[in-house]
């Protein structure tokens, strides 16, 4: 009979045990927090940092996994965070200022729910044609065909408020196509020009650059002739330096935006302080540069640079910990 109770032991034991551990596993896979991070195409600036971040902050958390996610760019991220079908994103600090205030272009609903955490690279506006195109300036793009990002994106939404203070958005063939697609149309000379609004260097800028000699044209000075940068304080004049792109061998006078880490509002201030932390340790700020080189423009000092709306409760105690002060719309929740 012991002998029996041994042999019985010697089976029951180890079924118990692996059901215990799977039980474990089971219930530490149903307590992990799931969220997701909206992005940009492939091939634009906000896809790596998107993937970056998201990855970054869920390799060493066994509670917490962060989804990235394409999207169209910046005002989907927007619509989708602040309808909680995202948790996180990348988006303009000027679309998400407008969205906020309910001045989207055919858009009058107010996005509240979105919120910032941080400031990470300045996004000029590129304007990209063949060279021998005969388009020498902005005003020459009259009738010809060009490509300013997909649908719902930050790219179309600043090329739309730049061309239609410049009176031309109703004189151009206008294309909604993504940046990889709109560099090789160019190339095969499908279209005549590409919008890019994006960190620099950007790869489907290089991409173009590859398949034929192209020029980037001067954006600023035309822009500055309107009321485009009083109406839209939030764009800032820069300077893409000569060299930056193959056979670009002069400074590109052009205009910015600001690229922002945005977030639901109704995400735990205890999940984004944390996240916030890790990635702008030294250790994470080194690991975003090797994903993409432009988050060199990162740190805890101008972590709140082109910021015009609330930051989140999560990120503003970090903030506050390294001594950076808020301003009333960046506190305004």
């Amino acid at each position: 009979m012991k002998t029996t109770l041994r042999w019985v032991a010697y089976l029951v034991v180890p079924l118990f045990l692996a059901t215990s551990t799977a039980a474990i596993a089971q219930k530490a896979y149903a307590e992990k927090t799931r969220l997701s991070f909206s992005g940009g195409p492939d091939g634009g600036t906000f896809q790596y940092f998107s993937n970056g971040i998201a990855t970054r902050v869920s390799k060493d958390r066994e509670s917490l996994e962060i989804s990235n996610m394409a999207s169209a760019g910046s005002i989907e991220n927007i619509r989708r965070v602040n309808a909680g079908e995202s948790d996180f994103g990348v988006a303009y600090s000027g679309d998400t200022f407008l969205a906020r205030s309910g001045k989207l272009p055919k858009d009058t609903r107010k996005y509240e729910n979105v919120q910032a955490v941080a400031y990470l690279y300045g996004a000029p506006a590129h304007l990209i044609v063949l060279e021998g195109s005969g388009i020498d300036t902005v005003t020459d793009l009259v009738g010809k065909r060009i490509a300013v990002g997909g649908a719902g994106s930050g790219a179309a939404a600043s090329a739309q408020r730049y061309f239609t203070a410049l009176g031309l958005w109703d004189k151009m063939e206008v294309e909604f196509i993504g940046y990889s697609r709109a560099a090789s149309a160019l190339g095969d000379k499908l279209i005549d020009a590409m919008w890019v609004f994006s960190g620099f260097p950007n790869s489907s800028v290089i991409q173009a650059a590859a398949t034929g000699k192209i020029k980037i044209l001067s954006t600023y000075d035309s822009g500055k002739k309107t009321s485009l940068f009083k109406k839209y304080p939030f764009y800032t004049p820069v300077t893409i330096p000569a060299g930056t792109y193959i056979g670009v061998d002069y400074d590109v006078k052009t205009f910015q935006d600001s690229a922002l880490w945005i977030v639901g509002k109704h995400v735990d201030p205890d999940i984004v302080y944390p996240c916030v932390k890790d990635i702008f340790s030294a250790e994470g700020l080194s690991y975003l540069v090797k994903v993409k080189s432009t988050a060199r423009a990162m740190s805890i000092e101008g972590a709140l640079t082109g910021v015009v709306i609330p930051v989140h409760e999560g990120a503003e105690r970090f903030w506050k910990e390294n001594g950076l002060v808020l301003t009333p719309e960046q506190l305004d929740r």
